[in-house]
């Protein structure tokens, strides 16, 4: 590979060389830096050839494919929400990276940034000079539940498995499902959604279906950690009108409910009794075993 320079002389007697063609310094593909030397051409004295000569340096080895997600790892996503399943790649190089569902049929969900599963709610993500290729799921259903594969297009292909676990959060409070409280005396209810992968973005309190969370003049007091996803009732003085359902509802969760009972008296399993004696309730009660006693005749009568 050759260099030509232009020189010329300058009115303080040096001589000055410029590229007269730099185009030959492009390196080709399998060319390394070189070192140059330079050799006067005699022929008109005002031009320099440059040689330039391979150096001998010593490159770095190439390094091999691998994965920095650990095989076998647990996904945890919460139904209806989104699911990302990472899967690090080091030193990939000319190497696509393909998402596989494992189940009876396999099904190939992606190569590289192009998908193939006929549900829209399946996409790689990947970003330049990353080396995470995530399959991201939208609206996560109970069914997306599973084995995914991670592979890559070495010789032979390479792969990790990744485990979806789909998760149902609902809400609970605290205690039994049946609460006495005497009038007078503070009712405290508290409500924590469990299985919830996502924060949520409000957490309500209802009264008979009535939202009571800014209720602070019907006595009802409510404070709530989103973060936490726990939130917690108070009422300092219960009265009659305090009695009810009340129901702790989560955005992204089953909601939870209670039945309060507010009433004098010290024992409360009178009180029960008193609402199992009722007209209402033993109206249903009895419906319920002539119900309960037409279905067995007629399962009967169709055995027979």
């Amino acid at each position: 590979m050759t260099l030509s320079f232009e020189c010329e002389g300058t009115h303080r007697g040096e001589t000055r060389c410029v590229f007269r063609d730099c185009s030959s310094m492009e390196l080709m593909p399998g060319e390394y830096p070189t070192a140059v030397t330079a050799e006067i051409v005699p022929t008109n004295g005002n031009s320099l050839e440059a040689s330039m000569k391979p150096l001998d340096i010593d490159l770095p080895p190439t390094l091999p494919m691998s994965f920095g997600t650990e095989n076998s790892t647990v996904i945890s996503a919460q139904s209806g929400s989104t699911a990302l399943l990472p899967c690090v790649v080091h030193n990939l190089g000319d190497g696509m990276v393909s998402w596989i569902k494992r189940k009876n049929v396999q099904e190939l969900l992606t190569v590289g940034l192009t998908t193939y599963a006929n549900d829209e709610r399946f996409q790689a993500i990947h970003f330049h000079h990353s080396e995470d290729w995530t399959l991201q799921i939208k609206y996560v259903q109970p069914r997306d539940a599973g084995s995914y594969q991670c592979q890559v297009s070495t010789h032979p292909p390479t792969s990790i498995f990744l485990f979806l676990e789909v998760v149902e959060a609902r809400a609970e409070i605290a205690g039994p499902s049946e609460k006495f409280v005497r009038p007078g005396s503070t009712l405290q209810l508290h409500c924590l959604v469990k299985k919830s992968t996502e924060t949520p973005s409000y957490l309500f309190w209802y009264h008979n279906f009535r939202m009571i969370n800014y209720d602070i003049d019907q006595g009802v007091n409510v404070s709530t950690d989103l973060a936490g996803r726990e939130s917690w009732l108070e009422v300092p003085r219960a009265s009659n009108r305090h009695s009810g359902n009340y129901t702790c509802e989560a955005s992204n969760a089953q909601p939870a409910r209670v039945l309060v009972h507010v009433f004098k008296g010290d024992n409360p399993a009178a009180m029960q009794h008193s609402i199992a004696s009722s007209p209402s309730v033993m109206a249903c009660s009895a419906l319920l075993m002539m119900f309960t006693t037409l279905k067995l005749v007629l399962h009967s009568t169709v055995t027979n």
